[in-house]
């Protein structure tokens, strides 16, 4: 796999739009056949993607979409930024159409001016799994992974790269 470069949303989201078709037809694709090895394969072009690209310099993620936070996030962001919970809460959080708990605010509140995290030993569930390109059973994410290929250079990458060997 070729080095993965930075791209904005603006970006990405162009060129999943012009590959979309493709993209769509390459994931019914997977989802009749199941390659045995998909995980293998996807896992491996995460690595050496992830080897080469440093999230420091793009955190298109913490800028453009919020993750889903489970009670237990915001028991440990509460506990790490010295707040009581319900604090913490009516600062930070609300509860979206679909009942879940996310932030406010987009870009993520916690993301410093430098793409660190302020929060990043206590940071969500969902941003430690995220792009979730390393995690086991990739066929069953196959639709929000193309959706991620609208935020995350690596994820776009990596589709293209699958549609290329299989």
């Amino acid at each position: 796999m070729k080095k993965v470069e930075y791209k904005t949303t603006k970006e990405l989201k162009l060129l999943t739009d012009k590959n979309r078709t493709e993209i769509t037809s390459f994931i019914k694709k997977l989802k009749k056949k199941k390659p045995k090895n998909l995980d293998n394969i996807v896992h491996n072009l995460h690595d050496e993607a992830f080897a080469e690209f440093d999230c420091l310099d793009c955190a298109n993620c913490c800028k453009t979409i919020g993750p889903r936070l489970s009670g237990k996030d915001i028991e440990r962001l509460s506990k790490h930024l010295k707040m009581k919970t319900s604090d913490f809460m009516s600062q930070y959080i609300i509860t979206d159409e679909d009942n879940d708990f996310v932030f406010k605010n987009h870009p993520c509140p916690f993301l410093l001016p430098d793409n660190y995290c302020l929060v990043y030993e206590s940071r969500p569930k969902a941003c430690r799994e995220y792009p979730h390109t390393n995690r086991k059973r990739f066929y069953q994410i196959l639709e929000l992974s193309h959706k991620n290929c609208e935020t995350c250079p690596v994820v776009f990458d990596i589709f293209r790269e699958l549609i290329k060997i299989t």
